[in-house]
C-alpha cells in the first residue's frame, strides 16, 4: 500500500530564495526537501545568460533587467555582481517566511549518516520561541528532551517570537580571507547537536548561505547592503543585515537562534579574491562593531521600518566620517525601505506586484 507523505511544513507560507550566476544543478540533491516549495531565483551578472533550473520545481526567476523594471530608480539599492542581490527576493516574496541558501551548499549528513532536512529544522526553529533575556544552560529548552533548568525564572519561560534561524556548515567553514590563508586545509567535521538563542545585547556574524527568517516580523531589516560592483567592499552583506536585524530584534523583543541545521558547504572561495573584497571591511569592522553595540533606538521606533530608518540616520552621523561609503549605504538603506513599502504596502504581504519570469 502506498504511504501518503505528510504535507510539508509551511508549504504555502515559505519561499526559498537563491542567488546565482550558474545553472542550478545543485537543486537535484535538495529535490526531496525543496520540491514542494516555491523558489525565488535572483540571477546575478549578465541578464542575457540563461540559467537552467531542473524540471519539476515551482519557481520565478528575476535577473537584473527585472529588478530595474520593477524597482525603477530604486533598483540602485540592490547590489550587482554580489550575492547580496538575494535580498531582492525577500522584497518580492509574498510569504511569511524565507529560507535562503547558496548554490554551493549541499545536503549534509548527521552523525548517524542520515540526510539532514535543513529546511525542516529551520522551520522548527522559527516556530518555537526564543529566550534572549535569560540564558538556558541546556541551550534550547523547547527541543525534545530538554527543558528549563533550575533557577530559570518562570515568568520568562514562555519565550518570545523567533525572528531568525541561523544555520551552520560542515566541510568548508565560513572564514574571512586571512584565516583562509593561514588554514587552507581546515575543514569543519564537528557536528554539534545544539541550538541556542543569542542573548539580548550580543551581536553575531550572520552568514547568509543557510539562513531562515520570519519575513513578516523582520523582512525590512534583512537588507544585504551595497556590495560588489562599484562598491569598495564585499562579503559583508549578510553581516550588515545581521547586525541591523539583531539590534532591531533586541529593541522589539524578538529572538535569534543559531546552531542546527547544518548544510554541506562544498567549495572554498579564493582567499586572495576574498581579501580584496574584504580588505576594507576587516579594517572598518573595528569601528562597525562598537557602533552597533552603542546604537540606541528611541521608544517611538515601534516598527522595523522606523527602527531601520533610525539606524540609517545613525550610520550617516557616526560612520559617515569613517568613509563616504557609509553615507551612500545610509541613503541606500532609506531607498530599500521605500522600495519595500511600495511593493508591500501597509505591511500587506499579499499585495500584487509585477512578476518576474514565472514558471
Amino acid at each position: 500500500m502506498a504511504t501518503v507523505s505528510p504535507t510539508p511544513l509551511l508549504k504555502d507560507e515559505l519561499d526559498i530564495v537563491i542567488p546565482t550566476i550558474r545553472n542550478l544543478d545543485f537543486l537535484e540533491m535538495w529535490r526531496p526537501f525543496f520540491q514542494p516549495y516555491h523558489l525565488i531565483i535572483v540571477q546575478d551578472g549578465d541578464p542575457t545568460k540563461t540559467i537552467k533550473v531542473p524540471e519539476g520545481f515551482d519557481y520565478e526567476l528575476y535577473n537584473r533587467n527585472d529588478i530595474n523594471r520593477i524597482l525603477g530608480p530604486k533598483a540602485s539599492c540592490i547590489s550587482f555582481k554580489d550575492s547580496a542581490c538575494r535580498c531582492f527576493g525577500y522584497m518580492v516574496s509574498k510569504k511569511k517566511y524565507i529560507y535562503t541558501i547558496d548554490d554551493d551548499c549541499f545536503v549534509a549528513k548527521d552523525p548517524s549518516g542520515k540526510d539532514i532536512n535543513a529546511l525542516e529544522q529551520h522551520i522548527q526553529n522559527l516556530l518555537s520561541p526564543s529566550t534572549p533575556f535569560f540564558f538556558n544552560t541546556l541551550y534550547d529548552p523547547y527541543r525534545s528532551g530538554a527543558d528549563f533548568v533550575r533557577g530559570y525564572p518562570f515568568s520568562l519561560r514562555e519565550g518570545v517570537p523567533t525572528a531568525v534561524s541561523h544555520g551552520l556548515w560542515l566541510n568548508i567553514p565560513d572564514y574571512d580571507a586571512p584565516t583562509q590563508l593561514v588554514k587552507p586545509l581546515e575543514r569543519n567535521t564537528r557536528y554539534v547537536d545544539a541550538i541556542m538563542t543569542i542573548p539580548k545585547g550580543t551581536l553575531f556574524p550572520m552568514c547568509g548561505m543557510n539562513l531562515a527568517f520570519n519575513r513578516e516580523l523582520v523582512g525590512p531589516a534583512m537588507y544585504f547592503g551595497l556590495m560588489g560592483d562599484g562598491q569598495p567592499i564585499g562579503r559583508y552583506d549578510d553581516m550588515w543585515a545581521g547586525w541591523c536585524t539583531k539590534v532591531i530584534c533586541d529593541h522589539l523583543g524578538w529572538g535569534v537562534k543559531t546552531g542546527l541545521p547544518y548544510i554541506w558547504h562544498s567549495k572554498a572561495s579564493n582567499p586572495f579574491v576574498n581579501l580584496k573584497k574584504e580588505y576594507k571591511g576587516i579594517y572598518w569592522q573595528e569601528e562597525l562593531i562598537p557602533f552597533f553595540q552603542s546604537v540606541a533606538l528611541p521608544k517611538d521606533c515601534t516598527t522595523v521600518q522606523k527602527c531601520y530608518i533610525e539606524i540609517s540616520k545613525q550610520v550617516k552621523a557616526k560612520l559617515g566620517k569613517v568613509d563616504d561609503y557609509f553615507n551612500k549605504l545610509a541613503d541606500a538603506m532609506v531607498t530599500w525601505i521605500e522600495a519595500w513599502d511600495e511593493l508591500n504596502p501597509s505591511g500587506d504581504i499579499s499585495a500584487k506586484i509585477p512578476n518576474g519570469a514565472s514558471k
